[in-house]
């Protein structure tokens, strides 16, 4: 389930672009980063109930593994694009695929919820230096002319990596490879990213922006603190018994974002170098799109946690069963996505999104039904027209929606308007996976300890606790739908020079939604 989500740094430098076949090998290692990313983004939530019986993770831990990945990726995504335009794009690749690499080593072999949290944090920490690199090299490397073919490859690999990402976590789960369950998941992207590194050494060119924008660290630490002081307690908070510290900390966090907030306006008076050009959200549709990506990261990081939930812990499903189940949903949502850009939002513009919200609505209250009356008997073909309407509607919202929402941008603005857009999606998803604690797993109740005998005991609550959330989730789409009537009617015609401009910085993709 693809979504556009590009990065913000400054338009790649002119550079010589590497000759003949050396730069379609440099390609082949971009394509093989982002597929690589893509797929370790949408792929743990299907191991999850494996992961919790080998290392014996409450439910706070198994948020974190996810939460923990989608946080550190969007806190660095910014600050990682600018890296690579001060140090070298080249650099910042190799280096965030290296640490990636290790990362996805340590995840593999966690010896407990703890490291694998951490391993986690470290892997969106290092996805966030390579991800930002991938198209500016690529518009480095390679003519105008031919960018058109190679941003048309990018997104394919987007969309297959999409698709693909459970199935794989599925097939690895279930086939436990050498008795290591869900290690595999991991594990895997060893050879992939040794061979990546050692390929991109050889064939990818340097480059560097020739007037790049500083790293705002105070900035960065800012943010960090704020979100962390709202999302730890609301994830520990249940498990915990809500103590005192934790809505301490929680009503905290309102006023370092706020000093965060006052800091950027200091920056930008300083050098122009905040980390979030807040001037942009003097911009009406980008501060609605902005909105409408915030809520939708939230309902997308609560609904997929629990759906791969309610299918294994609440149903008794196994990872393939959960993982094929959801092929109906990826395949609905890459088909609309594909139709909604190409030819309904040039005819109808903003109703086109709006109908993707009712779609989407009307797929979570039919699958709220369905779990409702049919319990714990709940079977495959009766849950699959949820998920086409469900993943249909997704695809009519996830692909028009950042075009739509910076159609107003003043071009100069348009790689800071990308990046900020891209980091709400993930902040939101991250927000998501915490509010799940109070819409999910406090209807579930106790701690999350592994066993079968417990899972047993506890697979009625699950369904309680899915019907409870979905819920929580119709509720956010609602608010979509009203928060679109705020987006233009139809994106205004950019000239050449415009639509130029913004193409380079748009077109570096990041998926908003884990499945």
């Amino acid at each position: 389930m693809p979504t556009t989500a590009p990065t913000a740094h400054e338009p790649a430098a002119p550079a010589p672009a590497p000759a003949g076949r050396r730069r379609w090998i440099a390609l082949a290692v971009l394509l093989t980063a982002s597929f690589m990313d893509l797929v370790d983004a949408t792929i743990v939530n299907i191991a999850i109930p494996s992961i919790q019986r080998d290392t014996g993770a409450g439910f706070s831990a198994v948020q974190w593994v996810t939460a923990g990945y989608a946080l550190a990726f969007a806190l660095g995504l910014i600050t990682g694009g600018r890296l690579g335009d001060i140090h070298g794009r080249r650099r910042l690749f190799l280096l965030g695929m290296g640490g990636f690499t290790v990362a996805s080593a340590l995840c593999g072999l966690a010896a407990d919820p703890g490291m694998l949290v951490g391993a986690r944090v470290l892997q969106g920490a290092m996805a966030a230096l390579m991800v930002p690199q991938v198209l500016a090299i690529i518009h480095v490397s390679f003519p105008a002319g031919e960018r058109g073919k190679v941003f048309g490859m990018f997104g394919a690999v987007i969309g297959l990596g999409a698709v693909c990402g459970p199935l794989i976590g599925a097939l690895l789960t279930e086939g436990d490879l050498l008795g290591l369950e869900w290690r595999p998941i991991f594990l895997i992207n060893l050879p992939v990213g040794i061979a990546g590194l050692l390929l991109g050494r050889r064939f990818l060119t340097e480059s560097r922006a020739p007037h790049p924008l500083r790293v705002d660290l105070i900035g960065t630490v800012l943010a960090t603190a704020g979100l962390l002081m709202l999302l730890y307690p609301l994830t520990r908070g249940r498990e915990t018994g809500w103590p005192w510290w934790g809505f301490v900390s929680m009503a905290a966090s309102p006023l370092v974002l706020a000093l965060f907030v006052r800091y950027e306006r200091i920056k930008a008076r300083k050098d122009g170098s905040p980390l979030v050009e807040l001037s942009l959200f003097r911009v009406r549709t980008f501060a609605a799109g902005a909105g409408v990506q915030l809520t939708f990261g939230v309902v997308s990081g609560l609904f997929f946690l629990i759906w791969t939930l309610h299918m294994q812990l609440g149903l008794g499903w196994g990872p393939l069963h959960a993982g094929l189940t959801g092929v109906p949903f990826s395949l609905a949502c890459s088909t609309a996505a594909g139709l909604s850009v190409q030819k309904w939002v040039p005819r109808f513009g903003r109703a086109v999104l709006q109908a993707g919200a009712l779609i989407m609505l009307s797929g979570a209250l039919l699958y709220l039904w369905e779990a409702a009356h049919y319990g714990t008997a709940l079977g495959s073909w009766q849950l699959a027209p949820a998920m086409v309407l469900m993943g249909a509607g997704m695809g009519l919202i996830v692909a028009p929606i950042t075009d739509a929402a910076i159609s107003e941008v003043p071009a100069e603005h348009s790689g800071s308007a990308s990046g900020i857009f891209n980091t709400t999606g993930q902040l939101g998803m991250a927000l998501g996976l915490g509010l799940s604690s109070v819409a999910f797993f406090g209807v579930v109740g106790g701690s999350g300890e592994p066993g079968e005998a417990a899972a047993a005991a506890l697979a009625p609550s699950f369904v309680d606790a899915t019907t409870h959330a979905l819920w929580w989730v119709s509720g956010g789409l609602v608010l979509v739908f009203g928060l679109l009537f705020l987006m233009p009617r139809r994106a205004p015609a950019q000239d050449a020079p415009e639509r130029t401009a913004h193409d380079g910085a748009a077109a570096e993709q990041r998926p908003v939604l884990v499945s």
